[in-house]
């Protein structure tokens, strides 16, 4: 039963090809027209063999038929490593009393076959060639001949290659239509989303502004600055609600323009104001940045956030920013004077649910990381943490001009 397995893998592969009930292939009968004047024989055949049986797929100097597989000449061939070559078959006692050499359905003599090899090593058939009249062939026929069989198993497989690409573009296509429409159905609800957000909040924004200016005419100033900040986030939410509805619109891509990071760096400040209390900035200058005003403001929000949340009991926290020039861009560095992290797992904090030193004390879900790698990526930038040299965490990320 040993046999079985490579029954059915030569088999499956034939299948694949799809070659077995249509009409021969052009480009298959010029390799074997070929072969035949290479070898000045007047016949020559492409043969694959299945399980039970043996097709002539291709032929030159005869009509090709289907046969018996134990009634075929190539099955011994198939087993061999190099190609057979019979000057006489009469003569030879593997092929001597055959139909097609005593007589009784020909009367071949000379026969040449050489295997069809995949690509991944599995022998499916055989280029044959023979004559009725014993001969030899000489180096240079022998060589052109093993050339042209590898040139069928090229047609076969490429073939076999362009259908399964042209299928794969039918499923590419199918998907993009799916998101085309999924994107259509976004810019939907984005718009829909955008006015039932945005109504209550101009609302909110209105109010909050009326309250200021009755406040800022009376002796009692002490909420004004309260109401500004307030007034202030209100305005950035109603932005970024602006930024998702262009993003859904425009199919997933996001405006880029010039950002000062300075000025957003003092904007995720004033919307921090009670997780940063407490903790001591040291600001260097901050680049302007070609982005995405919105996702930067995520990211510096995330990064400053967590180096607050993380800071040490045992002393009073400080966080440094700073950016300077890259060969490509910039560099900005968010270092805190907190916990820190074990080196063993700086490398895993970008992954979604991931957490450094979880204490319940602290809120999070391990998601904010990895959204500011997708960030990073979206700008073509790249991010990190490391281990601060006098204790603590830096972040850092760099982003191309």
């Amino acid at each position: 039963m040993r046999g079985e397995p490579d029954e059915q893998r030569r088999a499956s592969r034939i299948r694949a090809f799809d070659v077995l009930e249509k009409p021969a292939r052009r480009d298959l009968v010029a390799v074997v027209h070929l072969a035949a004047l290479v070898c000045d024989v007047p016949l020559a055949t492409i043969n694959l063999l299945t399980e039970t049986e043996h097709h002539q797929i291709a032929t030159y100097g005869f009509e090709g038929s289907v046969r018996a597989i134990d009634e075929s000449l190539c099955v011994t061939v198939l087993h061999e490593d190099a190609p057979v070559i019979v000057a006489d078959m009469r003569a030879d006692p593997r092929f001597r009393d055959h139909p097609m050499v005593n007589g009784d359905e020909g009367d071949m003599r000379f026969f040449a076959a050489w295997r069809l090899v995949t690509h991944d090593g599995v022998p499916i058939g055989t280029l044959c060639v023979s004559h009725d009249e014993p001969r030899h062939l000489d180096a240079a026929q022998t060589e052109a001949l093993g050339t042209l069989s590898e040139r069928v198993v090229d047609i076969l497989e490429l073939s076999l290659r362009t259908r399964e690409l042209s299928a794969t573009l039918v499923e590419v296509e199918a998907v993009r239509s799916e998101l085309e429409q999924s994107n259509e159905r976004l810019a939907s609800f984005a718009s829909q989303v955008s006015h039932d957000l945005k109504t209550p909040l101009t609302s909110m924004a209105l109010s909050l502004s009326l309250i200021r200016e009755e406040l800022a005419s009376t002796a009692d100033t002490e909420a004004l600055p309260l109401l500004d900040r307030a007034i202030s986030a209100s305005t950035r939410m109603a932005a970024l609600i602006d930024d998702v509805l262009a993003f859904a619109r425009l199919g997933g891509i996001l405006r880029h323009d010039d950002v000062d990071l300075d000025q957003v760096l003092r904007d995720v400040r004033t919307d921090l104001v009670e997780p940063l209390e407490g903790v001591t900035f040291e600001v260097g200058d901050l680049p302007v940045v070609s982005g995405n005003e919105v996702q930067l403001r995520a990211l510096l929000q995330n990064l400053v956030e967590n180096a607050a949340k993380y800071a040490d009991p045992a002393r009073p926290a400080v966080v440094r920013v700073s950016g300077r020039r890259t060969e490509q861009g910039w560099r900005l560095e968010i270092t805190d004077n907190g916990r820190g992290v074990p080196a063993s797992e700086l490398g895993q904090l970008f992954d979604p649910m991931t957490r450094a030193q979880p204490d319940p004390a602290v809120d999070g879900h391990g998601i904010g990381l990895a959204t500011c790698r997708r960030i990073v990526d979206s700008h073509g930038g790249r991010i990190g943490l490391e281990n601060a040299l006098a204790g603590g965490t830096t972040a850092w990320f760099e982003l191309p001009d």
